[in-house]
């Protein structure tokens, strides 16, 4: 029923997360916003173009609020929020969904867990009772939370532990994140899964699940005005929650040392490698950085038409794959990846040397102005298709609204990407993308072990 807990990364969607277009205030297509008495922001983009609405529950509560030794407790209340409530028996919600043509599904990040449905407008009302419902009436037995327990134990060792990339991932990040909660896998550590109960359960819902905790982000064939009667109507009788702490987190230490990675893996038939490096995200960045490693990402590995892909797979023929990718929308600092395949006899040192020239090329010499004219009308002509979404606008928003960000911030963003310059690309590639402060993840065959 729910997807993997980590599905937002590495997808088209790290684009989305990111970016957002003028289009979005033209021709009807402007974000309305509005926040009901206990607290919950609400958010109405209107798209007429045909009778769908997609409705999202957004909590800013992910897997890097999580108490010490709890890993995982947000991914599994995930898939409990969908359990019976004190109105309603498992499986109803689901039911009442399908019985429509609709659908529905729930995803867990690290900083926030979304809940969405996609249905026709008439059905909008009933999605926020049962969406009201479960935030507040959620019923917790230790049967029910074992069973799901169970599930989430045999979830982790589908996707994770029978996948030798997945484990390499794990690794990977708890070593690039030293302090940082970050570091810990959003599905959690199987040792501490195994541990979680219904306390640690009721312990996350009564501090998170609250309405002004949430965000609600309605996108598709409705007005703001509809939607504020119909919020008012079911999540506007909630009472307003616990007034939560500012989401402080360890901060993480100056990085030295360049640190490596290894997992050798029977099951891996052609060797890879990936390197990381912690920058900041758009909301812990300067003016104008964030932009700039999008950009940079894009010039670097965003495509066909990138650097990368240029000169070591067209030109040089000795890669098979190859990419850089910037998720900038988190709530702390993230991270930049640059990854890469080899081809045919290529060894993984040479064609690990060539991902790093092109990287210490643009921090020397920096981008040219036709080639960052180039990424900045790919980024903002991609917005045009975004918005033939509603799931991908409204997700737009939401992860920007649950990260530190406005809807002035979607708004505005792409003028700042307008602005940013060939020197401010190369700085934050000159300042960020440095061998010292990296880490690099090598995926191998099992008889490459110690090459």
């Amino acid at each position: 029923m729910n997807l993997p807990a980590d599905r937002l990364r590495g997808s088209l969607l790290s684009l989305l997360l990111v970016s957002a277009t003028p289009a979005f205030a033209q021709d009807g297509w402007k974000a309305a916003d509005f926040k009901l008495g206990n607290g919950m922001e609400v958010v109405v983009i209107p798209d007429h173009r045909a009778p769908i609405v997609t409705h999202m529950v957004w909590y800013k509560a992910g897997s890097a609020d999580e108490p010490p030794g709890k890993s995982g407790i947000a991914h599994f209340f995930e898939h409990l929020m969908f359990k019976a409530t004190a109105n309603h028996p498992a499986g109803e919600f689901d039911s009442a969904v399908a019985a429509i043509g609709g659908s529905d599904n729930a995803f867990t990040s690290y900083d926030y867990t979304c809940f969405h449905e996609t249905v026709p407008p008439q059905a909008l009302e009933q999605m926020m009772g049962f969406e009201a419902d479960r935030m507040r009436n959620l019923v917790l037995t230790d049967e029910t939370v074992a069973t799901e327990r169970d599930v989430i134990m045999e979830e982790r060792r589908a996707r994770v532990d029978n996948d030798p990339e997945a484990l390499l991932d794990e690794e990977v990040d708890a070593t690039l994140w030293q302090n940082q909660p970050y570091r810990i896998p959003v599905i959690g550590w199987m040792q501490e899964i195994a541990a979680l109960n219904r306390n640690d359960a009721k312990a996350f819902y009564d501090r998170y699940y609250a309405p002004n905790n949430a965000v609600l982000v309605v996108a598709g064939d409705v007005t703001p005005e509809t939607v504020k009667a119909l919020a008012e109507k079911t999540f506007g009788k909630i009472p307003r929650g616990q007034d939560l702490p500012p989401r402080i987190r360890p901060v993480e230490p100056e990085q030295n040392a360049r640190r490596t990675v290894t997992l050798s893996d029977p099951r891996v038939s052609v060797p890879s490698f990936s390197t990381q490096w912690v920058v900041p995200s758009y909301h812990t960045a300067k003016p104008r950085e964030a932009e700039a490693l999008n950009l940079l990402a894009e010039i670097l590995g965003g495509g066909t038409r990138s650097r990368l892909y240029q000169e070591l797979i067209v030109n040089k023929g000795i890669a098979s794959s190859v990419g850089a990718q910037f998720q900038g929308r988190m709530l702390d600092d993230t991270n930049f990846l640059v990854y890469a395949t080899p081809n045919g006899d290529t060894k993984l040192p040479e064609l690990e040397a060539a991902v790093a020239a092109e990287i210490a090329r643009i921090s020397r010499d920096g981008v040219t102005d036709e080639e960052l004219e180039a990424a900045k009308n790919r980024f903002v002509r991609s917005m045009i298709f975004a918005r033939d979404k509603q799931e991908s606008m409204a997700t737009i928003y939401g992860t920007t609204l649950t990260t530190g960000g406005t809807l002035q911030d979607v708004e505005e963003w792409p003028d700042r990407i307008r602005k940013v310059s060939a020197e401010e690309v190369k700085a934050v590639a000159a300042r960020y993308l440095r061998q010292n402060r990296s880490v690099t993840g090598y995926l191998l065959p099992e008889q490459q072990a110690g090459n």
